[in-house]
């Protein structure tokens, strides 16, 4: 194929990716805002709540490396929509459950459990062939493009979610997103995942290792670029902070502070609305010089927002006065995100040499969520017990204290130093 027809090609695959983010994603953030809100109303017990987070996290810590050893040694293509499908048929079988039977909290956390397992593949696939759908310099405008749809549906599900809550039943918010995951499936059928892929599933040596070998041949491969390195400690930990406003947030809303459904899905959707206008801002623009900068600039704001989350329990505000409070907080939060993420995953997608991309995305994932189980039981469990500000200023505190020791101004030196090398040159380090 030549470069004219790989170009429009890839500009074909930078739409039907957001399309299918967009359709997909709008249908599972509909489904999860009518679970939690199920969850909550039926128990009113945080601990309930955090249960169905940790049959989402769990798994994905789990599954993670071998979803990266699958990604590596088959057709990725073939990875994605089988997940997508299997999603699909989960959520197929939970409506049908829901139909015949009283939708219970075992089958809630058994559906959450394979939609949990069938989106790490996804997640470790799509991930995987970005450089294989698009010309490197369109790399940013393709992550940019993806976080925009998912803002996109981020913006519209919870409100959408919230008027519709209560006034129509949960099959039908379960027949949504199965719907979505269908057409999303449909939609990435037509894609070449392999049009710029440097890789060559037939003659891979990663086929012929056992998983075993494989897995810890991506694990060395990490060890040798500290730039990797540095973004796994810090993900491990921040996300273990953030589990705190995870497992709080929508329990200090929902049944502390009496946010209607409505009001609290408009809430939600600040927070994408935030993440669609910085996502669309970073489409424009050239990449950032320090990316690690940036993102530490943006955990350390996230810190900071979460303290604020406590104030309107210390200092009572009108009804009014707290949705706009709380919509201001989400639309600043959500701003913040993109600036953390986008940067560093357009730096990694670069860096990271197309045979190791499922392995070392698996295990970034991993280890990102590696502590998030513990962090939900453990916040469930606090929130149960303890006033809501003392676990977030703790929280928050602990949180910049974090970023600030691992993303230290010898550790960025350091970092972009590396990353300045030819991209060549850190393979052969890291295989040899």
């Amino acid at each position: 194929m030549n470069d004219s027809l790989k170009f429009k090609r890839a500009t074909y695959h930078l739409w039907t990716f957001t399309a299918s983010k967009l359709i997909s994603t709008f249908g599972a953030q509909v489904y999860a805002f009518a679970i939690s809100f199920y969850i909550l109303k039926m128990t009113g017990s945080a601990s309930s709540f955090a249960a169905n987070l940790i049959c989402n996290i769990l798994p994905r810590t789990l599954i993670g490396p071998f979803a990266g050893y699958i990604a590596d040694t088959y057709s990725r293509k073939v990875i994605v929509i089988a997940a997508q499908l299997v999603s699909t048929v989960a959520i197929f079988g939970l409506l049908l459950y829901s139909l015949f039977y009283t939708l219970s909290l075992p089958a809630i956390y058994i559906t959450t459990v394979i939609l949990s397992i069938a989106s790490t593949f996804s997640s470790v696939g799509f991930t995987s062939s970005i450089t294989g759908l698009v010309d490197e310099k369109r790399i940013q405008k393709a992550m940019s493009l993806n976080q925009m749809a998912a803002s996109m549906a981020a913006v519209a599900s919870p409100a959408i979610g919230g008027v519709l809550y209560g006034a129509v039943s949960i099959p039908f918010f379960l027949a949504i997103y199965g719907v979505a995951s269908l057409l999303g499936a449909i939609i990435e059928s037509t894609m070449n995942f392999s049009l710029f892929a440097n890789r060559n599933v037939e003659k891979s040596t990663v086929a012929k290792e056992s998983m075993f070998a494989s897995i810890k041949d991506g694990i060395s491969y990490i060890r040798l670029q500290p730039i990797l390195m540095a973004i796994i400690w810090t993900a491990l930990l921040i996300n273990f902070f953030m589990g705190a406003l995870q497992v709080g947030y929508s329990f200090l809303l929902i049944e502390k502070l009496k946010i209607i459904s409505s009001h609290f899905g408009f809430i939600e959707g600040a927070m994408a609305a935030g993440m669609l206008f910085i996502s669309g801002y970073l489409a424009a623009r050239k990449e950032f010089q320090s990316p690690l900068i940036i993102s530490k600039r943006g955990i350390a704001g996230l810190g900071i927002l979460m303290s604020l989350v406590t104030l309107p329990l210390l200092v009572p505000l009108p009804y009014g006065g707290m949705f706009a409070f709380y919509a201001s907080l989400s639309l600043l939060n959500g701003a913040l995100l993109p600036l953390i993420n986008t940067p560093l995953q357009v730096l990694m997608m670069k860096l990271i040499d197309d045979d190791y991309k499922g392995r070392v995305f698996s295990v970034l994932e991993t280890m990102a969520m590696a502590l998030m189980p513990a962090s939900m039981i453990l916040f469930g469990f606090l929130y149960d017990v303890l006033p809501a500000p003392w676990i977030l200023f703790g929280s928050s505190f602990l949180l910049i204290l974090t970023v600030s020791i691992l993303m230290r101004p010898s550790v960025i030196r350091n970092a972009t130093t590396f990353d300045q090398k030819p991209v060549n040159e850190q393979t052969n380090r890291a295989i040899s």
